[in-house]
């Protein structure tokens, strides 16, 4: 009797995806320290500093305020810098070929690629949420909806950087990505500041930023204060999801700038 139902390659699956998580932590001196180092430096100089001039925001130190963002902007770098730096790595490196003639789908693939960058980013997440709790005692409101929102921005972004894996040619590509588009839609993602501090039309403005919903959204399940439902909040995030990783994976199987 044949079996026409493709199966799934659990041990192709699960050893592709355990490669993509020890590729990061065996140099986590330039995946996870700095991440922590640099977070830290935020909490110096632009939160003790500036808590002189902006004591409170909603009604908790201003300090406190930023570290969900500074958390959001660790668990959405690292998640899409792991998944386009191996993507493109193994393109370079002409890797890529000796990948797709072993018996695993693109999907399977794909989504190794993906978990690789989320387990990323859920632990520079989890480590900075860490040090905001040691440094500044901070609070955790709503711990299991803060781990599953970590989890949530994880995949998405690393389904993003799986995009942009696939489309870039050259580290340049990914630089450029990052630099004029990304990294600016994060600090306009309300890291820093409430946009209700804003004048009326920059925050509108802002309010068309996905970033800000999912910057928001885990505020409002740390700090239990946001400027948006948190409901809105996690639409976004999901929406944003289902999207990258629909897009990431459609793009591998057809070979985009990969079967080249």
């Amino acid at each position: 009797m044949e079996v026409s139902e493709k199966r799934i390659n659990w041990v192709g699956f699960r050893t592709l995806t355990l490669r993509e998580i020890y590729r990061f932590l065996s140099v986590y001196r330039q995946t996870v320290i700095p991440g922590l180092i640099t977070s830290a430096l935020y909490i110096i100089i632009f939160g003790l500093t500036l808590q002189k001039r902006i004591s409170s925001i909603d009604g908790v130190s201003y300090t406190i305020y930023i570290l969900p963002g500074l958390i959001m902007m660790n668990v959405i770098t690292n998640a899409y810098n792991n998944t386009s730096s191996s993507i493109l790595q193994m393109k370079l490196l002409q890797q890529m070929q000796d990948l797709l003639i072993t018996p695993m789908s693109s999907m399977e693939i794909s989504l190794s690629f993906i978990i690789g960058g989320a387990v990323r980013g859920v632990i520079n997440g989890l480590l900075v949420l860490l040090l905001g709790i040691l440094i500044i005692d901070m609070p955790v409101v709503h711990p299991i909806q803060t781990l599953l929102f970590l989890i949530l921005v994880s995949w998405g972004f690393s389904g993003a950087g799986l995009i942009l894996g696939i489309f870039a040619e050259s580290w340049d590509n990914v630089a450029t990505m990052v630099n004029f588009f990304i990294t600016p839609l994060i600090f306009l993602g309300g890291v820093f500041y409430s946009i209700n501090m804003l004048p009326g039309f920059w925050r509108n403005l802002s309010m068309i930023n996905p970033i800000y919903y999912v910057i928001n959204g885990l505020r409002y399940s740390i700090l239990d204060i946001g400027g948006s439902t948190v409901y809105l909040s996690f639409t976004v995030a999901f929406l944003m999801t289902i999207l990258f990783t629909i897009i990431g994976i459609v793009l591998f199987q057809k070979g985009t700038r990969i079967k080249q």
